[in-house]
Protein backbone atom coordinates (compact mmCIF):
# COMPACT_ATOMS: atom_id res chain seq x y z
CA UNK A 1 0.00 0.00 0.00
CA UNK A 2 2.96 2.01 -0.09
CA UNK A 3 2.49 3.52 -3.56
CA UNK A 4 4.58 6.37 -5.12
CA UNK A 5 3.45 9.82 -4.23
CA UNK A 6 4.96 12.99 -5.80
CA UNK A 7 5.79 15.77 -3.45
CA UNK A 8 4.77 19.38 -4.04
CA UNK A 9 8.17 20.26 -5.50
CA UNK A 10 7.94 17.66 -8.18
CA UNK A 11 4.42 18.68 -9.16
CA UNK A 12 5.50 22.29 -9.46
CA UNK A 13 8.42 21.52 -11.80
CA UNK A 14 6.16 19.58 -14.15
CA UNK A 15 3.54 22.36 -14.51
CA UNK A 16 6.26 25.00 -15.08
CA UNK A 17 7.68 22.99 -17.95
CA UNK A 18 4.27 22.81 -19.63
CA UNK A 19 3.80 26.61 -19.20
CA UNK A 20 7.04 27.47 -21.00
CA UNK A 21 6.16 25.18 -23.90
CA UNK A 22 2.82 26.95 -24.34
CA UNK A 23 4.50 30.40 -24.39
CA UNK A 24 6.91 29.34 -27.13
CA UNK A 25 4.02 28.06 -29.21
CA UNK A 26 2.16 31.36 -28.82
CA UNK A 27 5.28 33.36 -29.82
CA UNK A 28 5.71 31.28 -32.97
CA UNK A 29 2.07 31.79 -33.88
CA UNK A 30 2.29 35.55 -33.35
CA UNK A 31 5.47 35.72 -35.47
CA UNK A 32 3.84 33.86 -38.32
CA UNK A 33 0.79 36.13 -38.13
CA UNK A 34 2.92 39.31 -38.17
CA UNK A 35 4.90 37.96 -41.11
CA UNK A 36 1.70 37.50 -43.06
CA UNK A 37 0.55 41.02 -42.25
CA UNK A 38 3.86 42.64 -43.30
CA UNK A 39 3.95 40.51 -46.43
CA UNK A 40 0.53 41.84 -47.34
CA UNK A 41 1.26 45.47 -46.50
CA UNK A 42 4.84 45.69 -47.83
CA UNK A 43 5.11 43.37 -50.82
CA UNK A 44 8.48 44.95 -51.86
CA UNK A 45 9.96 44.55 -48.41
CA UNK A 46 10.02 46.87 -45.42
CA UNK A 47 13.43 48.45 -46.30
CA UNK A 48 13.02 48.70 -50.09
CA UNK A 49 12.40 52.45 -50.02
CA UNK A 50 14.32 53.20 -53.17
CA UNK A 51 12.56 50.59 -55.16
CA UNK A 52 9.55 52.61 -56.31
CA UNK A 53 11.72 55.70 -56.92
CA UNK A 54 14.09 53.78 -59.10
CA UNK A 55 11.24 52.33 -61.03
CA UNK A 56 9.63 55.71 -61.41
CA UNK A 57 13.02 57.12 -62.44
CA UNK A 58 13.28 54.51 -65.16
CA UNK A 59 9.82 55.45 -66.37
CA UNK A 60 10.62 59.16 -66.34
CA UNK A 61 13.89 58.57 -68.16
CA UNK A 62 12.12 56.53 -70.74
CA UNK A 63 9.50 59.23 -71.18
CA UNK A 64 12.20 61.95 -71.42
CA UNK A 65 14.05 60.01 -74.07
CA UNK A 66 10.84 59.72 -75.94
CA UNK A 67 10.16 63.40 -75.69
CA UNK A 68 13.75 64.27 -76.70
CA UNK A 69 13.40 62.10 -79.70
CA UNK A 70 10.12 63.75 -80.66
CA UNK A 71 11.35 67.33 -80.03
CA UNK A 72 14.59 67.01 -82.04
CA UNK A 73 12.64 67.47 -85.22
CA UNK A 74 11.32 70.83 -83.94
CA UNK A 75 14.66 72.21 -82.66
CA UNK A 76 15.71 74.01 -85.85
CA UNK A 77 12.36 75.74 -86.17
CA UNK A 78 12.46 76.72 -82.52
CA UNK A 79 16.03 78.03 -82.88
CA UNK A 80 15.04 80.28 -85.78
CA UNK A 81 12.15 81.65 -83.80
CA UNK A 82 14.40 82.33 -80.80
CA UNK A 83 16.90 84.17 -83.01
CA UNK A 84 14.24 86.50 -84.37
CA UNK A 85 12.95 87.12 -80.86
CA UNK A 86 16.51 87.86 -79.71
CA UNK A 87 16.99 90.47 -82.44
CA UNK A 88 13.71 92.16 -81.54
CA UNK A 89 14.55 92.14 -77.84
CA UNK A 90 18.06 93.53 -78.53
CA UNK A 91 16.62 96.47 -80.45
CA UNK A 92 14.13 97.16 -77.70
CA UNK A 93 16.91 96.87 -75.11
CA UNK A 94 18.99 99.49 -76.94
CA UNK A 95 16.06 101.90 -76.91
CA UNK A 96 15.47 101.26 -73.23
CA UNK A 97 19.16 101.90 -72.47
CA UNK A 98 18.91 105.33 -74.12
CA UNK A 99 15.87 106.17 -72.04
CA UNK A 100 17.60 104.92 -68.89
CA UNK A 101 20.63 107.13 -69.60
CA UNK A 102 18.37 110.15 -69.98
CA UNK A 103 16.55 109.34 -66.76
CA UNK A 104 19.84 108.82 -64.90
CA UNK A 105 21.05 112.22 -66.11
CA UNK A 106 17.85 113.88 -64.88
CA UNK A 107 18.16 112.06 -61.57
CA UNK A 108 21.76 113.19 -61.15
CA UNK A 109 20.76 116.77 -61.81
CA UNK A 110 17.94 116.52 -59.29
CA UNK A 111 20.26 114.98 -56.69
CA UNK A 112 22.87 117.60 -57.47
CA UNK A 113 20.35 120.37 -56.91
CA UNK A 114 19.26 118.77 -53.66
CA UNK A 115 22.86 118.41 -52.52
CA UNK A 116 23.61 122.04 -53.33
CA UNK A 117 20.52 123.19 -51.46
CA UNK A 118 21.72 121.27 -48.43
CA UNK A 119 25.21 122.74 -48.77
CA UNK A 120 23.79 126.22 -49.06
CA UNK A 121 21.83 125.71 -45.87
CA UNK A 122 25.02 124.58 -44.16
CA UNK A 123 26.90 127.55 -45.57
CA UNK A 124 24.30 129.97 -44.32
CA UNK A 125 24.27 128.25 -40.94
CA UNK A 126 21.80 128.98 -38.20
CA UNK A 127 19.58 132.01 -38.16
CA UNK A 128 21.43 135.02 -36.85
CA UNK A 129 20.53 138.38 -35.44
CA UNK A 130 21.46 141.39 -37.51
CA UNK A 131 24.54 143.21 -36.27
CA UNK A 132 24.94 146.95 -35.67
CA UNK A 133 24.16 149.41 -38.46
CA UNK A 134 26.73 149.31 -41.23
CA UNK A 135 28.22 145.96 -40.23
CA UNK A 136 25.80 143.59 -41.96
CA UNK A 137 27.02 141.94 -45.14
CA UNK A 138 25.23 139.22 -47.09
CA UNK A 139 26.89 136.23 -48.72
CA UNK A 140 27.32 136.52 -52.47
CA UNK A 141 29.60 133.53 -53.08
CA UNK A 142 27.62 130.40 -53.85
CA UNK A 143 29.08 126.94 -53.11
CA UNK A 144 30.46 124.95 -56.01
CA UNK A 145 28.82 121.79 -57.32
CA UNK A 146 30.06 118.30 -56.54
CA UNK A 147 32.24 117.24 -59.51
CA UNK A 148 30.67 114.49 -61.62
CA UNK A 149 33.28 112.80 -63.84
CA UNK A 150 30.69 110.43 -65.32
CA UNK A 151 29.42 113.36 -67.41
CA UNK A 152 32.46 113.15 -69.68
CA UNK A 153 35.33 110.90 -68.50
CA UNK A 154 37.51 111.77 -71.50
CA UNK A 155 37.22 115.52 -70.92
CA UNK A 156 37.73 114.99 -67.19
CA UNK A 157 41.08 113.35 -67.89
CA UNK A 158 42.18 116.24 -70.15
CA UNK A 159 41.16 118.88 -67.63
CA UNK A 160 43.02 117.08 -64.87
CA UNK A 161 46.21 117.54 -66.88
CA UNK A 162 45.58 121.07 -68.19
CA UNK A 163 43.83 122.97 -65.37
CA UNK A 164 45.64 124.79 -62.57
CA UNK A 165 43.75 125.06 -59.28
CA UNK A 166 40.71 123.67 -61.12
CA UNK A 167 40.44 126.62 -63.50
CA UNK A 168 41.46 127.26 -67.10
CA UNK A 169 40.93 129.44 -70.19
CA UNK A 170 38.67 127.86 -72.82
CA UNK A 171 38.15 129.01 -76.42
CA UNK A 172 36.03 127.56 -79.22
CA UNK A 173 37.47 127.68 -82.73
CA UNK A 174 36.87 126.46 -86.26
CA UNK A 175 38.84 126.90 -89.47
CA UNK A 176 37.29 130.33 -90.12
CA UNK A 177 39.28 131.90 -87.25
CA UNK A 178 42.57 130.06 -87.74
CA UNK A 179 44.76 133.19 -88.15
CA UNK A 180 43.27 134.94 -85.11
CA UNK A 181 43.60 131.73 -83.12
CA UNK A 182 47.33 131.67 -83.86
CA UNK A 183 47.76 135.23 -82.52
CA UNK A 184 45.61 134.22 -79.53
CA UNK A 185 47.64 131.21 -78.40
CA UNK A 186 51.01 132.74 -79.35
CA UNK A 187 50.49 135.54 -76.82
CA UNK A 188 49.07 133.17 -74.21
CA UNK A 189 52.29 131.16 -74.45
CA UNK A 190 54.40 134.32 -74.36
CA UNK A 191 52.77 135.43 -71.10
CA UNK A 192 53.46 132.02 -69.57
CA UNK A 193 49.88 130.79 -69.19
CA UNK A 194 49.69 127.00 -69.24
CA UNK A 195 46.11 126.32 -68.21
CA UNK A 196 44.25 126.91 -71.47
CA UNK A 197 42.36 124.68 -73.89
CA UNK A 198 40.98 125.01 -77.40
CA UNK A 199 37.71 123.26 -78.15
CA UNK A 200 38.16 122.34 -81.81
CA UNK A 201 34.94 122.46 -83.81
CA UNK A 202 36.46 120.78 -86.85
CA UNK A 203 39.25 118.34 -87.62
CA UNK A 204 41.47 120.95 -89.31
CA UNK A 205 41.67 123.09 -86.17
CA UNK A 206 42.32 120.02 -84.03
CA UNK A 207 45.32 119.11 -86.22
CA UNK A 208 46.49 122.74 -86.31
CA UNK A 209 46.53 122.92 -82.52
CA UNK A 210 48.30 119.59 -82.18
CA UNK A 211 51.00 120.68 -84.63
CA UNK A 212 51.59 123.83 -82.53
CA UNK A 213 51.63 122.04 -79.15
CA UNK A 214 48.37 123.71 -78.12
CA UNK A 215 46.11 121.75 -75.72
CA UNK A 216 43.04 120.78 -77.71
CA UNK A 217 39.81 118.93 -77.13
CA UNK A 218 37.75 117.51 -79.99
CA UNK A 219 34.22 116.77 -78.89
CA UNK A 220 32.38 113.56 -79.60
CA UNK A 221 30.19 113.76 -82.73
CA UNK A 222 27.00 115.77 -82.24
CA UNK A 223 25.29 116.89 -85.43
CA UNK A 224 23.39 119.66 -83.66
CA UNK A 225 26.69 121.25 -82.64
CA UNK A 226 28.99 120.03 -85.41
CA UNK A 227 26.95 121.48 -88.30
CA UNK A 228 27.28 124.97 -86.79
CA UNK A 229 30.84 124.40 -85.64
CA UNK A 230 32.10 123.48 -89.11
CA UNK A 231 30.60 126.35 -91.10
CA UNK A 232 29.14 128.86 -88.62
CA UNK A 233 30.25 132.46 -88.42
CA UNK A 234 31.51 134.28 -85.35
CA UNK A 235 28.12 134.82 -83.70
CA UNK A 236 26.82 131.33 -84.51
CA UNK A 237 29.91 129.69 -83.03
CA UNK A 238 29.76 132.01 -80.04
CA UNK A 239 26.29 130.70 -79.23
CA UNK A 240 27.58 127.13 -78.97
CA UNK A 241 29.73 127.85 -75.95
CA UNK A 242 26.79 127.89 -73.56
CA UNK A 243 26.03 124.26 -74.39
CA UNK A 244 29.65 123.14 -74.41
CA UNK A 245 30.71 124.90 -71.19
CA UNK A 246 28.11 123.04 -69.16
CA UNK A 247 30.23 119.88 -69.03
CA UNK A 248 33.25 121.83 -67.75
CA UNK A 249 31.19 123.19 -64.87
CA UNK A 250 29.63 119.81 -64.10
CA UNK A 251 33.14 118.41 -63.82
CA UNK A 252 33.83 121.04 -61.15
CA UNK A 253 36.09 123.46 -63.07
CA UNK A 254 35.95 127.25 -63.22
CA UNK A 255 36.26 128.52 -66.78
CA UNK A 256 37.56 131.78 -68.19
CA UNK A 257 35.67 131.75 -71.47
CA UNK A 258 37.58 133.55 -74.21
CA UNK A 259 36.86 134.53 -77.79
CA UNK A 260 39.89 134.26 -80.08
CA UNK A 261 39.94 137.97 -81.03
CA UNK A 262 41.72 138.68 -77.75
CA UNK A 263 45.38 139.56 -77.12
CA UNK A 264 46.77 138.41 -73.74
CA UNK A 265 49.31 140.76 -72.16
CA UNK A 266 49.22 139.47 -68.55
CA UNK A 267 47.96 136.40 -66.76
CA UNK A 268 44.24 137.08 -66.09
CA UNK A 269 44.10 134.62 -63.18
CA UNK A 270 46.20 137.08 -61.17
CA UNK A 271 43.44 139.69 -61.45
CA UNK A 272 40.22 137.82 -60.62
CA UNK A 273 38.14 138.18 -57.45
CA UNK A 274 36.34 134.79 -57.66
CA UNK A 275 33.58 135.95 -55.33
CA UNK A 276 30.69 135.75 -57.80
CA UNK A 277 29.07 133.23 -60.08
CA UNK A 278 29.95 135.31 -63.15
CA UNK A 279 32.80 137.82 -63.44
CA UNK A 280 32.68 139.49 -66.83
CA UNK A 281 34.35 142.19 -68.88
CA UNK A 282 32.09 145.04 -69.95
CA UNK A 283 31.27 146.71 -73.23
CA UNK A 284 31.20 149.98 -71.31
CA UNK A 285 33.86 152.59 -72.00
CA UNK A 286 33.86 154.69 -68.80
CA UNK A 287 32.83 154.45 -65.16
CA UNK A 288 29.18 155.26 -65.86
CA UNK A 289 28.64 152.87 -68.74
CA UNK A 290 30.76 150.09 -67.25
CA UNK A 291 29.45 150.10 -63.70
CA UNK A 292 25.99 151.64 -64.00
CA UNK A 293 24.44 155.07 -63.71
CA UNK A 294 21.19 156.90 -62.98
CA UNK A 295 19.69 157.90 -66.33
CA UNK A 296 16.89 160.48 -66.21
CA UNK A 297 14.15 160.13 -68.80
CA UNK A 298 12.39 163.40 -69.61
CA UNK A 299 8.72 163.38 -70.60
CA UNK A 300 7.46 167.03 -70.57
CA UNK A 301 3.83 166.00 -71.05
CA UNK A 302 3.80 164.55 -67.52
CA UNK A 303 4.21 168.04 -66.02
CA UNK A 304 5.41 167.82 -62.42
CA UNK A 305 6.41 164.14 -62.92
CA UNK A 306 8.18 164.73 -66.24
CA UNK A 307 11.48 163.27 -64.98
CA UNK A 308 11.67 159.50 -64.55
CA UNK A 309 14.83 158.05 -63.09
CA UNK A 310 16.18 154.81 -64.59
CA UNK A 311 19.19 152.65 -63.91
CA UNK A 312 21.37 151.82 -66.87
CA UNK A 313 24.47 149.71 -67.40
CA UNK A 314 26.17 148.66 -70.59
CA UNK A 315 26.08 144.96 -71.27
CA UNK A 316 28.55 142.30 -70.21
CA UNK A 317 30.64 140.89 -73.01
CA UNK A 318 29.76 137.24 -73.60
CA UNK A 319 33.12 136.74 -75.30
CA UNK A 320 35.16 137.03 -72.11
CA UNK A 321 33.87 136.05 -68.70
CA UNK A 322 34.91 133.93 -65.74
CA UNK A 323 32.25 131.50 -64.56
CA UNK A 324 32.40 129.36 -61.41
CA UNK A 325 30.90 125.84 -61.19
CA UNK A 326 27.80 126.71 -59.18
CA UNK A 327 24.12 125.91 -59.56
CA UNK A 328 23.21 129.48 -60.64
CA UNK A 329 26.03 129.40 -63.22
CA UNK A 330 24.82 126.15 -64.73
CA UNK A 331 21.25 127.45 -64.69
CA UNK A 332 22.47 130.52 -66.62
CA UNK A 333 24.06 128.33 -69.30
CA UNK A 334 20.92 126.22 -69.55
CA UNK A 335 18.67 129.26 -69.86
CA UNK A 336 20.76 130.89 -72.57
CA UNK A 337 21.25 127.65 -74.53
CA UNK A 338 17.52 126.86 -74.35
CA UNK A 339 16.52 130.29 -75.65
CA UNK A 340 19.10 130.25 -78.45
CA UNK A 341 17.78 126.85 -79.57
CA UNK A 342 14.28 128.25 -80.14
CA UNK A 343 14.89 131.96 -80.84
CA UNK A 344 16.81 133.74 -83.55
CA UNK A 345 18.71 135.98 -81.15
CA UNK A 346 22.19 137.27 -80.43
CA UNK A 347 23.80 135.24 -77.68
CA UNK A 348 25.22 138.32 -75.93
CA UNK A 349 21.78 139.94 -75.67
CA UNK A 350 20.24 136.76 -74.26
CA UNK A 351 23.19 136.30 -71.88
CA UNK A 352 22.62 139.76 -70.38
CA UNK A 353 18.84 139.48 -70.24
CA UNK A 354 19.08 136.28 -68.22
CA UNK A 355 21.71 137.78 -65.92
CA UNK A 356 19.96 141.08 -65.19
CA UNK A 357 16.19 140.76 -65.65
CA UNK A 358 14.49 140.52 -62.23
CA UNK A 359 11.71 138.14 -61.27
CA UNK A 360 8.24 139.38 -62.16
CA UNK A 361 4.80 138.06 -62.97
CA UNK A 362 5.25 134.94 -65.10
CA UNK A 363 9.05 135.00 -64.95
CA UNK A 364 11.54 133.80 -62.35
CA UNK A 365 14.77 135.72 -62.56
CA UNK A 366 18.19 134.13 -62.17
CA UNK A 367 19.66 134.40 -58.67
CA UNK A 368 23.29 134.66 -59.74
CA UNK A 369 25.98 136.88 -58.21
CA UNK A 370 27.89 138.95 -60.78
CA UNK A 371 30.92 141.22 -60.87
CA UNK A 372 32.09 143.66 -63.55
CA UNK A 373 35.79 143.51 -64.42
CA UNK A 374 37.96 146.63 -64.41
CA UNK A 375 37.48 148.05 -67.92
CA UNK A 376 41.04 149.41 -68.07
CA UNK A 377 42.57 146.02 -67.22
CA UNK A 378 40.14 143.93 -69.24
CA UNK A 379 39.92 146.37 -72.10
CA UNK A 380 37.57 146.39 -75.06
CA UNK A 381 38.74 147.88 -78.34
CA UNK A 382 36.47 150.94 -78.05
CA UNK A 383 38.25 151.96 -74.84
CA UNK A 384 41.64 151.41 -76.47
CA UNK A 385 41.13 153.14 -79.82
CA UNK A 386 38.80 155.93 -78.73
CA UNK A 387 40.32 156.86 -75.36
CA UNK A 388 43.51 155.15 -74.17
CA UNK A 389 45.74 155.58 -77.20
CA UNK A 390 45.05 159.35 -77.15
CA UNK A 391 45.94 159.78 -73.47
CA UNK A 392 49.60 159.73 -72.49
CA UNK A 393 48.91 158.60 -68.93
CA UNK A 394 46.44 155.88 -69.86
CA UNK A 395 48.74 154.63 -72.62
CA UNK A 396 51.28 153.67 -69.96
CA UNK A 397 48.82 151.31 -68.28
CA UNK A 398 49.38 147.75 -69.42
CA UNK A 399 46.05 145.94 -69.66
CA UNK A 400 45.62 142.26 -68.87
CA UNK A 401 43.88 141.64 -72.17
CA UNK A 402 42.63 143.62 -75.13
CA UNK A 403 39.46 142.34 -76.77
CA UNK A 404 38.97 143.54 -80.35
CA UNK A 405 35.20 143.25 -80.07
CA UNK A 406 34.14 146.67 -81.40
CA UNK A 407 35.87 146.41 -84.78
CA UNK A 408 35.41 144.07 -87.74
CA UNK A 409 39.03 144.35 -88.94
CA UNK A 410 40.08 142.15 -86.04
CA UNK A 411 43.30 140.51 -87.20
CA UNK A 412 45.27 143.67 -88.18
CA UNK A 413 44.17 145.42 -84.98
CA UNK A 414 45.25 142.40 -82.90
CA UNK A 415 48.67 142.52 -84.52
CA UNK A 416 48.88 146.28 -83.90
CA UNK A 417 48.08 145.71 -80.19
CA UNK A 418 51.00 143.27 -79.99
CA UNK A 419 53.28 145.78 -81.69
CA UNK A 420 52.22 148.57 -79.32
CA UNK A 421 52.24 146.76 -75.97
CA UNK A 422 54.77 143.95 -76.56
CA UNK A 423 57.25 145.34 -79.05
CA UNK A 424 56.98 148.97 -77.90
CA UNK A 425 56.10 150.47 -81.28
CA UNK A 426 54.45 153.73 -80.19
CA UNK A 427 52.73 154.55 -83.48
CA UNK A 428 51.40 151.03 -84.09
CA UNK A 429 47.81 152.03 -83.24
CA UNK A 430 47.74 155.36 -85.09
CA UNK A 431 46.73 154.15 -88.59
CA UNK A 432 43.36 152.87 -87.34
CA UNK A 433 40.20 154.98 -87.04
CA UNK A 434 38.27 155.14 -83.79
CA UNK A 435 35.48 153.06 -85.26
CA UNK A 436 35.11 151.17 -88.50
CA UNK A 437 34.60 152.38 -92.05
CA UNK A 438 31.26 150.60 -92.34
Amino acid sequence: MTGRRDGPLMRSGSSSHSFWKSRIAVAIAVGVALGCVFTFLFPHGLFSVAGPSLQNGRLIKADFQGESSSSSSESSERMSMLKSEYVAVSQKNAELKKEVRKLIEKLKLAEQGKDQAQKQVLALGKQQKAGPFGTVKGSRTNPTVVPDESVNPRLAKILEEVAVNRELIVALANLNVKEMLEVWFTNIKRVGITNYLVVALDEDIAKFCESNAVPVYKRDPDEGVDSIGRTGGNHAVSGLKFRILREFLQLGYSVLLSDVDIVYLQNPFDHLYRDSDVESMTDGHDNRTAYGFNDVFDEPGMGWARYAHTMRIWVYNSGFFYIRPTIPSIELLDRVAARLSREKAWDQAVFNEELFCPSHNGYDGLHAARRTMDFYLFMNSKVLFKTVRKDASLSKIKPVIVHVNYHPDKLPRMKAVVEFYVNGKEDALKPFPDGSKW
